[in-house]
């Protein structure tokens, strides 16, 4: 599906969807639970449908309900089973993870996409803690077969998902298991805070080194019921704020908690850096701009997710923007570094690809045809960009913004 973005001022006040790492990890773990959770007000979502389909077929039982997901856990995993993931990455690494505590071959596997992102670093991990592992070259189709007998592994974490995959099935190892990582590399921390707050929660017993370089999980523990509220999500909210920037516009993020551990929420200081405003009164934060965009440095080893709005903003800046410490966003659901200097050069932006970011000459965004390349963020905020340029953009297969944001290209085009 292609989609046609006028230029337009964009002004509104937009409810946040829930974040889609909260989500899944909260399906995940409610899968292993010993009870039943209702998860309030998760995200609806292709990658969430992903995951749910993959809890089921694990033995969980999944009720879709208004605005919540029932979810009574399954005690063991003991039938082989194949798991479709469908484009979601962080099921995959997560539950390949959690499918390593049964006994029986689980094999995971996912779209073209998925087949070619490695988890040849996590299947190491795994091997050295006693968990067959089967794959070629480290990537999906993947069969992987417990029991977690437990020890120490080394992994490093270009996706931090790898660490979180460790460290959520660790905890439901059998008694007197120990896990200990050592994590010589750690991309985007934040995620990894999150994971360790679920962690908390749980009263899971843990030690870790001051800068997550090394982890000790005891086993033996038992899931709670997950319940609640799903946190909105920082990074989608990224996408309405550029698209209120970039047009002149100001818009209402509504639904937002300035304390949640989501990392992505540093988009919005760069936002500040860059020029505009960003004020908070109470779950609601304010984005606008009075006058012109700046450009600036910007590290996104913690927040990888945001290079692709963040780039789009930058290419309505004055100044040069470089964006810095990304290499994984190589690896993601496309080569974002590449993809979005090919399509802001389309758009007549001069972009310099660096090994891990970009260096962004702002200046006059022309309109054009570009190409969402299969990825839902590169979709969003090429689709941002639409509402600042000269003349109308053409985004291609713009169906993929439903991965974690459906609806956002409505609002774009009200």
């Amino acid at each position: 599906m292609n989609i046609v973005i006028e230029p337009h001022r964009f002004d509104g006040a937009i409810k946040v969807p829930p974040s889609k790492s909260h989500t899944i990890r909260r399906l995940l773990m409610a899968s292993f639970t010993a009870g039943v959770s209702i998860i309030e007000e998760p995200l609806d979502s292709l990658d969430v449908r992903s995951c749910i389909a993959v809890c089921r077929r694990l033995g969980a039982d999944v009720r879709e309900e208004p605005s919540r997901l029932t979810t009574r856990g399954v005690a063991s995993i003991t039938a082989s089973q194949t798991l479709d993931v469908g484009n979601s990455g962080t099921t995959l690494f997560l539950a390949t993870a959690m499918a390593s505590l049964g006994d029986a071959p689980i094999t995971l596997t996912g779209d073209a996409q998925i087949q070619r992102r490695s988890a040849e670093n996590l299947l190491n991990a795994l091997s050295a803690l006693g968990v067959k592992v089967q794959s070629i070259n480290g990537r999906a189709p993947i069969t992987v077969q417990g029991p977690w007998r437990g020890g120490r592994c080394r992994i490093e974490c270009p996706t931090s998902q790898y660490l979180s995959g460790l460290l959520t099935a660790s905890p439901l190892a059998s008694r007197g298991t120990v896990t200990e990582i050592d994590v010589p590399l750690l991309n985007e921390k934040p995620y990894i805070e999150m994971t360790l707050s679920y962690l908390d929660k749980q009263g899971v017993e843990y030690e870790k080194s001051s800068d997550f370089s090394y982890f000790r999980v005891k086993g033996g523990a038992v899931y709670k019921p997950m319940n609640g509220p799903v946190p909105a999500d920082f990074s989608s909210a990224a996408f309405p704020a550029a698209a209120a920037v970039v047009s002149g516009g100001s818009v209402e993020l509504k639904g937002l908690d300035s304390n949640d551990a989501q990392g992505d929420k540093a988009f919005f200081d760069m936002l500040k850096m860059m020029g505009c405003e960003a004020v908070w009164k109470d779950s609601s934060l304010f984005i606008s701009r009075k006058g012109p965009l700046h450009g600036g440095i910007f590290d996104l080893n913690a927040i990888p997710d945001t290079l692709p709005a963040i780039s789009v903003v930058a290419a309505f800046a004055q100044g040069e923007t470089v964006l810095t410490n990304a290499a994984h966003t190589r690896i993601k659901e496309t080569d974002r570094i590449a993809a979005m200097a090919l399509e802001l050069g389309k758009l007549g932006i001069c972009c310099t690809e660096r090994p891990d970011g970009l260096a962004i000459q702002g200046g006059t965004v022309r309109g054009g045809k570009v190409d969402g390349h299969g990825d839902h963020r590169i979709v969003m905020a090429l689709a941002a960009a639409g509402l600042g340029a000269e003349s109308a953009i053409e985004v291609v297969g713009a169906e993929a913004a439903d991965v974690t944001y459906p609806g956002f290209l409505d609002i774009l085009t009200m």
